[in-house]
């Protein structure tokens, strides 16, 4: 009684005001009137379990008595804890009660079960530190309170959950104690809420639940479907699980494992990071101002970058001009194509940008049709594993000194500079060129460009198909008729599918100190097959059939290569020739064949065509034994066997998929499609592929991401719209086999898309800071504008919670 008269003389004197933002002082005031504890509870953990009901009470409730008296019991010792069940909620106006407990649940139902006075105490709970869980139809409770509607995160949509489904879960967190121990997907019968208001951003997801596999309702959420997550919140840690709708949900392993780990949490027996996901701790800053007025003091054509050891941030332009400024289009003009491919560093020291080298390129040509504009350049950048003792950089471009005007064809090659340590500009005169090759450059595009190393120092480095869009109506690009003075331009059969060839590939050699390179074991081909006569393999090839890759990743830490490459440009799949444009993303554990122009997604097949006539379909290519027939292959004509790849998605949807025949041909009829990755949908689409993100909890950094994201893998597209931006998680045991991620985490929020935003994702890396870095490459195409930029992404959130000095048991 003495505790409610307080409690009534706060809330006469007008301390309690509507709304989350004002209730943090009321409960502080509160709290001082109960006398709470802070934190409440100690090292003899106990739990409180509040059931009470507006109407007829729940069956899952004494189902979820007896499941958490058991796991209070069972389990390591450390996370033991004992239970107190009530329906009277007068236990939130009696603080020596309430004081007593770690955490409290609700295994509430709809409607009010609190009163002013109540509420006020909960509030004094969590303010004073308290942990809380709520589970399932605890989210109807309270339905006219914003600050217990922010406590839960997020309210259901009317009629949702009626109805027990079998769904997969999918556990993005593997980290927090109440998810690492999970697996990564978790098929289970439970009521599936839809969310009035999807809480993403503002509280941090650990599972969601994949929609694709029930019927979720006219109220969807969509692939974004959170299912369980947690919150820092008003003093105190909150959890919410929106499984536990069933009587029998509370009997499995895994269900009780969950709430046992959400538990650790909130009775603060562990900490974990719940503000890993929310939007408001990272800030993204763009670092390099505009260029002046017709220069490239800031940056160039925006094309990679690459962070060194001690911070500072290298990023090449590829050879395009400002907005705006002229280009040489005419072949008989010495200077066709003349461009500057720039490097430029940003030091964190300075917090300034300066040009340190160029390059004179051929990739100078503006935009236009396929037989004007053109992708190559300086392509690609990479420093030596021992940058920070040699200050070894190496490059990936054209050199316009090298091209053939007569024949169009140019050279590309992988050059070794210096850096010189005291004026920090790049050596040209100490040029070594590692490895060269030619490439056709009468007809724009697919030039590729990205670099990377693994933990043996050996060098990948990306090569698209140098093959003309056109031609095929942005089917296959496996056209073998057009050909300028004797190079086919049009038929990636003479690249991406020739063995004999270094475009369209994947390559992996070990640089030597000398300048020269040996190549690695392990690679698709030796150089030495004998097969089909002898002398049709390249022994650097380490994939092939790919299309553009400008970006490509390698997680040291696993050695596992990661890629994207860019699809053709038909918007929808012909029963005829076969699929639509699909960017691809895949993980790489060995070598292999990934299809172009042969076959695309889960090894999706298009139509051969040859001479006489091109025009006219022929059979279906076979993924398992594909055969290069073009007129202009040198290589082996039979190819290793296509590799699926991990993600694809066309303007219409995610990993794109069709009823298949007896012979496993789709029957790519656009009114049979379906859709294996909602959550990936294109349009305008450019696949660049991002980096695997590694926690490292010795870097010194107040701006680093959390350990949340380790072991994720990055992928984005060059456009913002409704392309996918997302963290993706793959399951180690099927890596590198074309199997789906299990689960993706939208990213939009946190790397802003839109105006203002990072609109035009040309390459993204994380630092040494920790800290991810990243590539805007303006608007338009072929040059550099005022939005063409270097970004920084940092995390603010702070340390996981509780603090270790409010551990339980830290002595056990």
């Amino acid at each position: 009684m003495w505790a409610a008269a307080l409690l009534s003389g706060v809330l006469a004197a007008g301390a309690v005001q509507a709304g989350p933002a004002s209730a943090q002082p009321s409960a502080e005031s509160v709290a001082r009137a109960l006398d709470l504890p802070q934190p409440p509870g100690g090292d003899d953990v106990r739990v409180l379990i509040f059931h009470a009901s507006a109407g007829a009470e729940s069956p899952t409730v004494d189902a979820g008595i007896a499941a958490l008296e058991s796991i209070g019991r069972s389990g390591p010792a450390q996370q033991r804890f004992s239970v107190e069940a009530t329906a009277d909620a007068s236990v939130f106006t009696d603080g020596r009660r309430l004081g007593t407990f770690n955490s409290v649940v609700f295994l509430t139902g709809p409607g009010d079960v609190l009163d002013a006075e109540q509420e006020l105490g909960l509030q004094a709970y969590l303010a004073a530190g308290g942990g809380f869980l709520g589970v399932h139809d605890a989210a109807r409770t309270e339905p006219y309170s914003d600050w217990y509607g922010s406590l839960i995160g997020a309210r259901p949509a009317e009629g949702s959950g009626a109805a027990a489904q079998r769904a997969t879960v999918e556990v993005g967190d593997r980290v927090h104690p109440a998810t690492a121990s999970l697996p990564q997907e978790w098929s289970r019968l439970d009521r599936w809420f839809n969310w009035e208001t999807n809480p993403t951003g503002d509280v941090h997801t650990v599972a969601r639940v994949r929609e694709l596999d029930y019927n979720p309702g006219e109220s969807a959420n969509g692939p974004d479907h959170p299912i369980s997550w947690c919150q820092d919140y008003a003093g105190g840690r909150s959890f919410y699980t929106a499984m536990g709708g069933t009587v029998a949900s509370w009997g499995e392993a895994d269900f009780r494992d969950h709430l046992r780990g959400a538990l650790s949490w909130t009775n603060r027996v562990a900490r974990a990071d719940c503000q890993a996901t929310v939007t408001a701790n990272y800030a993204a800053e763009r670092l390099t101002p505009p260029n002046q007025q017709g220069q490239h003091d800031q940056i160039g054509e925006p094309h990679g970058l690459v962070t060194a050891p001690d911070g500072r941030v290298f990023y090449i332009g590829r050879g395009g001009g400002p907005a705006g400024a002229p280009v040489v289009t005419d072949w008989n003009d010495p200077d066709i194509g003349k461009g500057e491919g720039e490097i430029h560093v940003w030091d964190p020291r300075t917090g300034e940008a300066s040009l340190v080298g160029s390059l004179t390129v051929f990739g100078n040509k503006g935009g236009g049709g396929e037989l004007i504009k053109t992708e190559e350049g300086l392509l690609g950048i990479e420093l030596d594993p021992r940058f920070a003792t040699n200050g070894w950089i190496y490059l990936h471009w054209t050199p316009h000194s090298e091209i053939d005007r007569e024949t169009r064809t140019a050279e590309r090659r992988v050059s070794r500079f210096t850096v010189n340590r005291s004026t920090g500009r790049l050596d040209l005169s100490s040029e070594k060129v590692l490895l060269s090759w030619p490439v056709q450059i009468h007809s724009c595009c697919h030039a590729g460009g990205g670099m990377a190393w693994d933990s043996k120092e050996n060098l990948y480095i990306a090569t698209g198909d140098t093959n003309s869009s056109g031609f095929t109506d942005g089917y296959s690009g496996n056209n073998p008729e057009p050909v300028f003075a004797g190079t086919s331009f049009a038929d990636a059969r003479r690249t991406s599918g020739n063995t004999n060839n270094l475009n369209g590939k994947i390559l992996r050699i070990h640089p030597e100190q000398d300048g020269t390179y040996t190549l690695p074991e392990g690679n698709l081909f030796t150089g030495e097959e004998t097969a089909e006569g002898g002398g049709k393999t390249r022994g650097e090839i380490y994939a092939m059939g790919v299309r553009n890759p400008s970006r490509i990743f390698v997680d040291r830490q696993t050695d596992v290569l990661y890629a994207g490459w860019v699809g053709p440009d038909a918007s929808q799949p012909s029963t005829t020739w076969g699929p639509a444009k699909y960017e691809s993303f895949t993980a790489i554990t060995k070598p292999g064949n990934f299809g172009w122009p042969f076959c695309m997604g889960n090894k999706q097949p298009y139509r051969d065509r040859n001479l006489p006539d091109p025009d006219q379909p022929l059979d279906w290519y076979d993924c398992d034994a594909p055969r290069n027939e073009s007129p202009h292959n040198d290589g082996l004509v039979k190819l290793p066997p296509v590799t699926p790849v991990s993600i694809w998605y066309a303007p219409n949807g995610g990993g794109p998929d069709y009823p298949r025949d007896a012979n496993g041909i789709p029957s790519y009829d656009a009114d049979e499609e379906f859709y294996r990755l909602p959550w990936a949908r294109g349009g305008g689409q450019a696949a660049m592929t991002g980096p695997v993100y590694r926690y490292d909890e010795n870097r010194a950094s107040d701006i680093k991401w959390p350990q949340y994201w380790d072991g994720k893998w990055f992928i984005g597209d060059f456009y913002d719209g409704v392309q996918p931006r997302h963290a993706v998680l793959l399951d180690p045991a099927t890596t590198g086999s074309g199997t789906p991620p299990t689960h993706a985490e939208p990213l939009k929020e946190i790397i802003p898309v839109g105006q203002g935003g990072i609109r035009n994702l040309m390459d993204w890396k994380f630092g040494p800071d920790g800290a991810l870095y990243v590539l805007d490459y303006g608007r338009g195409f072929f040059n550099s504008d005022g939005e063409s930029a270097l970004w920084r992404v940092t995390y603010s959130g702070g340390a996981p919670t509780p603090a270790a000095s409010d551990l339980v048991r830290k002595g056990d």
